[in-house]
Parts: C-alpha cells; structure tokens; sequence
C-alpha cells in the first residue's frame, strides 16, 4: 500500500509542475515583456491565459503536502526542519505574486501597475526556484533521516541544488512559453502568436543546454541521482528529451496544438524521472517508502480519499480548465483589443520602448 500512495503523491507532484509550473512560467515572461507599450500585448495574453485558473493550479501544491504529511509523516519532519528556508521563501512568493496579480488589476496609475508588475513577476521567479532547490536536497540525501533538521543552509545552497533551481525556472519559462503560443492564437492576432513562437523556440533551447549541463554535476554530487537515471529511470529521460526535441521541432514548423502537447511531456518526464531515479527511498539513501510510511489503515484511508476525490473533485477541476480554453470564464484582468501594439512587441526580449 504505501507503493501506491507514494505514487499517488508522486503524480501530484507531476501534475504541480505541468500546471503550476506554466503559471508560474507566465509570470517569468511578464517580467521580460519589457517596457509599459512594448509589454502591453504579451501581458494581455499573460492575463488571458492565467487569469481564471492560476488559484486552481495551487490546489495540487495542498495536495502534495497533505498526502506527504498523513502518508509519510517522518519525511515530510525531515523535509520541512531541514528546509524551512527555500520552502519558506517559496510560501513568500506564492502570496506575494497571487496578491500583486490581483491588485495590479485593481489600480490605474501606471506607476502602481509597475509596482504590483514587479512583485507579481519576482514570486514567478522565486517559487520555482526554491521549489527546485528543495527537490535538488531530497534527491541528493542532504535531508536527515528520523525527523530530525539538518543544516538549514547548506542542505539547499549546494551544486545539485541549485542546478535544481535554475532548471526549474528555465523549464517553466520553456512550458509556459509553449502554451501561451497556443492561447496567443486564441485571443490575439498573429503577430503577438510570432511573438510567444520565438521565445518558446529560445527557452526550448536554453531548457536542453541547462539539462545535459546538468549530467555533469549530478555524476559530480548526486551519484545515486545520477544512477538511477542512466538506469532504471532512462526511458524517462528519454520521453523527456524526445519531447523536448519535438516540441522544438513542432514549433519551427507552427504545429502549436501538439507542441504543446510535446512540451507537457518534456517536463512531465523530467521531473518523473527524478521520482523514478530515487526509488525506493523518499530521501536517498536512508528513508525509504517503506520505513517512512505511516500505519496500514492511514494509508488505505488516503487511497479512498483520493479515489474520492477523481470521482467528484476532478471532473471539476477538468471542466474549469476546458471552460478557460472555450474563453467561456470572465476575465479576471486586462483590456480588450489584444494585439493593438503588437508591432512593437514582436521586437527583442526586455527592449524598454
């Protein structure tokens, strides 16, 4: 039993980084959108796309920590004592960039909407960042066993963990990219489209350099890591590289429905891989699924509750997201007439016209 709940737990970390990740990829992108004019376009997309769902996405977040914390109680002690300062900076960002969003829609001096700009896209950035940190210390073993804290530094400020951080943000970037394409050619001209194109085609590119950079300081600094993914987690990585590859390709060739699709497995795959990499153990090599699991009867409680939960909570959350590719859901933000300064949008990154 505690197999497939750590499964069950595993997906949602999964589906987090699919859905969270694009949305807090979105964000990344506002802040590079450059000046107040030139911006204006690729941030209506921003809002379009991200506006009705971006509360739905953190509803996997409290999913993960929920079951971490009733299914495997001693590994979520050691994770949250150990790193209480990435995770504390990632709870930071996650207000922070949520409050800004809604207050940037809320003012009218361009001044403030600058201000809430800023602090909406630096939580874009942080939350990723240190969520990949905290990911790169589990999978490197630099979280004690027992409940107990490890060093609150050095446990995260390490190679693997940084790397962690870096690619995370990068991947984001690349599948947030990669699906305000396609919504670009839902609510704005072709322009604003040839916009999102070229940048996704730079962060697919970025995204593959920084992942086999990232061989080397895994052989270096996390061997078991490094291990189980030439091993028992390559075909993984290869659905990961493939889709990487593809999506890349598709978009070259403005295939934007699939390469959407592609780009979903690229990350979706990655960040399997590093579950399946680290197998059996929660934090390698001394708390494994096993050891850590909490008694037999909290365990088939969590299965029932997440069986439940397919049955009346997803098709929920599924239709919302449908409605929002329909353009169904009011906008939360942003004004009509998307595309009226694309000129000038389609011009290099962060240019301040």
């Amino acid at each position: 039993m505690s197999t497939v709940v750590a499964c069950i737990l595993f997906l949602g970390v999964v589906i987090y980084s699919i859905f969270g990740g694009a949305d807090f990829g979105a964000g990344i992108w506002d802040l590079l959108a450059g000046g107040t004019r030139r911006g204006r376009a690729p941030r209506q997309v921003i809002d379009r796309s991200i506006g009705p769902v971006w509360e739905a996405n953190h509803v996997w977040l409290i999913f993960v920590f929920v079951v971490l914390w009733t299914a495997f109680p001693t590994a979520y002690a050691s994770i949250t004592l150990t790193l209480f300062v990435p995770l504390s900076l990632a709870a930071l960002g996650i207000v922070l960039r949520g409050s800004s969003f809604a207050f940037r829609h809320a003012v009218y001096r361009t001044e403030e909407q600058r201000v809430y700009g800023a602090a909406f896209a630096f939580g874009s950035l942080l939350v990723p960042f240190c969520f990949g940190c905290v990911a790169g210390a589990i999978a490197t073993g630099r979280v004690p066993a027992g409940g107990e804290a490890g060093d609150p530094w050095s446990s995260w400020l390490n190679p693997t963990s940084l790397l962690g951080g870096v690619l995370a943000v990068v991947a984001v970037a690349y599948l947030s990219s990669v699906f305000l394409v396609f919504d670009a050619g839902r609510v704005a001209d072709q322009a604003v489209v040839e916009y999102f194109r070229r940048r996704a085609v730079v962060a697919a590119v970025v995204a593959g350099v920084v992942a086999l950079a990232g061989i080397a300081v895994l052989h270096a600094d996390a061997e078991y890591l490094f291990d189980g993914l030439t091993s028992r987690a390559l075909p993984l990585a290869l659905v990961s590289a493939i889709g990487g590859i593809g999506s890349l390709v598709l978009l070259l060739r403005s295939s934007h429905r699939f390469a959407r699709v592609a780009a979903v497995g690229a990350v979706g795959g990655i960040v399997a891989a590093w579950g399946v990499a680290q197998w059996p153990y929660v934090i390698p090599e001394t708390m494994t699924v096993d050891a850590t699991a909490a008694p037999s009867g909290t365990l088939t409680a969590t299965v029932v509750v997440f069986v439940l939960a397919c049955v009346f909570i997803l098709p929920g959350l599924g239709f919302l997201y449908w409605l929002d590719q329909q353009d169904d859901l009011p906008e939360e933000g942003g004004d009509d007439g998307i595309g009226l300064d694309v000129a000038p949008a389609a011009g290099p990154v962060g240019d301040p016209a």
